[in-house]
């Protein structure tokens, strides 16, 4: 996962041990990154799928599309993944192509 990073100088030139707790900080930070990524862009692919259904003028599959996209909006925003106000203006923006 995550490289160790170079320890630190201390006075008398000999390394500095990082702490447990930061190590494991660090690894719980970068599990969670990658889940958020990967989270991202699941998202980001439905909806390019809604757009693209958009464009070709399906009408009954953008709406299922856009209920699609709605959960995992709602759900990031409830994690934290999102802003409430970026899930909402991208959920309006959505709505008027569907």
């Amino acid at each position: 996962m995550a490289e160790e990073k170079p320890k630190k100088e201390g006075k008398e030139g000999e390394a500095k041990q990082r702490r447990p707790t930061a190590l494991k900080r660090d690894m719980q930070s970068e599990r969670r990154r990658l889940a958020n990524r990967a989270f991202k862009a699941e998202v980001s692919t439905a909806i390019r799928s809604l757009k693209e259904s958009a464009q070709k003028g399906e009408k009954t599959q953008a709406k299922q599309k856009l209920t699609a996209v709605y959960s995992p909006l709602d759900k990031g925003t409830k994690t934290g993944i999102f802003k409430a106000n970026k899930a909402a203006r991208d959920k309006s923006r959505l709505a008027h192509l569907a």
